[in-house]
């Protein structure tokens, strides 16, 4: 039986939203999180911070080979599916009332291990079935070494 290993980590996450006519809104977010390797992948997660704007949320990314889901626990509680080709509906809470999000992941990819690596997403969002705009994020992990 193998037990699950935590290292440290630090996550490069940059992501950027793309409205029609507009120049893309882009975030960029440097912080210490946590890498679990499990028996069919692999768990990121992180505190979110003040800068964020979800302070006392923590987010975990659970990636497997053909799928991410990323949740929110906390101030903010969410559940996004990203798997290529298929469009998944979830439920977002936040302090403010309940949305329904749909999410089309045009592209998946990531050749992370616990080494780091990369994971870059492509989605489009429907918030409440209405389409608000395509979003890219891209998550750098590297080992933090003491």
């Amino acid at each position: 039986m193998s037990s699950i290993e935590n290292i440290p980590i630090i996550l490069y996450v940059k992501g950027e939203q793309y409205f029609d006519g507009i120049d893309p809104d882009g975030t960029e977010l440097v912080t210490e999180g946590i890498m679990s390797l499990t028996g069919n992948g692999m768990l990121l997660s992180y505190e979110e911070s003040e800068l964020t704007g979800m302070e006392g949320t923590t987010t975990t990314f659970e990636i497997n080979e053909k799928r991410v889901i990323l949740r929110r626990s906390g101030t903010t509680n969410s559940q996004m599916v990203f798997e290529e080709g298929t469009q998944h509906t979830s439920l977002y809470e936040t302090p403010f009332g309940e949305l329904t999000v749909d999410i089309q992941t045009s592209h998946l990819r990531h050749n992370l291990s616990e080494r780091g690596g990369v994971m870059e997403i492509r989605y489009s969002i429907a918030v409440e079935h209405a389409v608000t705009g395509r979003n890219c994020f891209k998550i750098r992990v590297k080992p933090k070494h003491n």
